[in-house]
């Protein structure tokens, strides 16, 4: 007798008027014995039981399995047949087991104090694998695969769960009428009414859309989703080299997408335009919503009296690498909780001087409301440069001109 029977054949002897097939006896020892299958470890089970003249008998149909594993080849073909219809470089195999088989499994287990089972979704996820293997020439990925096909095998029906593409870049916005993500009707939450002609939307398209709408048909994917590394105001531009992002498209039939080719149908757009794009992981979105880079903006100040340019250069020294707090603008506090904020302005830079206008180049930390350190916002922002010019100030015009951080 080979030393793994001798070692579990105590416990097989108490299986012996269970009557399962060989494959549901050899997985009740699955992790017992090295090189075989189920069905042969059971076979073994079964002669070495029968020398020990235990009568063990094999009913048809199995009383646990109901001889599913006759049906291997009819869930293999769905699978192949399912999974050759989307593009990918990997896979995984997954399955849904009768309820009732998983329960009387899960009880003779543990009546028998069975520490060395296999689970019979395991067996025939590996099983339907070796079948699926040959026919698609990609390789199996447990960690992270790109596709996972899962059989029901109640009806032999196959559903996949298409892992998402993530595409890194960065964006110029060119328009100051168009938010960087859709942005939902506020009357219809997304529905459709007359107030926005019945597209769900506050503005017809956005950043987000874009591109995502023609990389949602490159790839065949069902959705697409942006990421930004924060974002502007509606009404200011992004400039320089861009704000980065990461676009993600939902089930992607299609994985093999050439990136230049999306990037210059995307910059056909006269809203927008888009750089550097590649292919990137699922943990990146995490990078980019985490990231706090320091931001430059460029700014048209209007004042409600003349100015002139000593007065503002001096304002502008005087306020560089000072510590803001900021109250939650009104503008926002709607839809942001009301709390102080402290933020660092690090420079300035005057431009341009007029009567009653001027403009600035100015360096701030990562979330400093940039248009209220201008005007105070009632006095929500101190110090500010209305308050320190002795003129009140209000922004025209907001560029982002240089966002200093990126992800290498």
């Amino acid at each position: 007798m080979e030393e793994w029977i001798s070692e579990i054949i105590n416990k097989a002897k108490k299986l012996a008027n269970m009557n399962f097939c060989d494959r549901c006896l050899g997985r009740m020892f699955g992790k017992a014995g090295t090189g075989m299958t189920n069905d042969i470890r059971g076979m073994k089970i079964r002669e070495a039981l029968e020398k020990e003249s235990v009568n063990t008998k094999a009913e048809n149909p199995c009383p646990l399995c109901k001889n599913i594993f006759n049906e291997l080849n009819r869930y293999a073909t769905a699978v192949i047949e399912t999974i050759s219809s989307v593009e990918s470089k990997n896979f995984l195999i997954g399955s849904r087991i009768d309820p009732e088989i998983i329960k009387k499994e899960k009880e003779t287990q543990d009546k028998f104090q069975l520490e060395q089972c296999e689970s019979i979704k395991t067996e025939m996820n590996r099983e339907i694998g070796k079948l699926v293997l040959p026919a698609i020439c990609r390789s199996v990925e447990f960690k992270s695969p790109q596709i996972v096909a899962c059989i029901d095998t109640r009806f032999a029906s196959v559903t996949l769960d298409i892992a998402p593409v993530f595409i890194y870049g960065y964006y110029n916005k060119l328009n100051r009428e168009i938010p960087q993500t859709i942005w939902p009707c506020k009357v219809c939450r997304g529905k459709g009414c007359p107030r926005c002609h019945g597209t769900g939307k506050m503005c017809q398209t956005s950043v987000q859309e874009e591109i995502g709408n023609i990389a949602l048909r490159m790839f065949d994917g069902q959705n697409h989703f942006f990421h930004g590394m924060g974002r502007e105001d509606i009404d200011a531009l992004c400039l320089g080299k861009g704000r980065p992002f990461v676009l993600e498209i939902s089930n992607p039939r299609i994985r093999e997408v050439d990136l230049n080719e999306l990037e210059t149908k995307a910059n056909m757009s006269k809203v927008a335009k888009f750089h550097y794009l590649r292919f990137v992981e699922r943990d990146t979105v995490r990078e980019v919503k985490m990231a706090a880079p320091t931001k430059v903006y460029r700014l048209t100040v209007r004042t409600d009296s003349k100015v002139n340019k000593e007065a503002i250069t001096r304002a502008a020294l005087s306020l560089e690498n000072v510590r803001l707090s900021q109250r939650t603008p009104r503008r926002v506090e709607h839809r942001r909780a009301d709390l102080v904020r402290n933020k660092t302005i690090h420079w300035i830079k005057v431009n341009e001087v007029g009567d009653c206008m001027f403009s600035l180049t100015t360096e701030v930390e990562s979330g400093t409301y940039v248009k209220e350190f201008i005007s105070g916002d009632g006095g929500r922002t101190q110090p500010n440069f209305s308050d320190t010019l002795k003129v009140r100030c209000t922004v025209e015009a907001l560029d982002v001109v240089a966002i200093n951080e990126g992800i290498e």
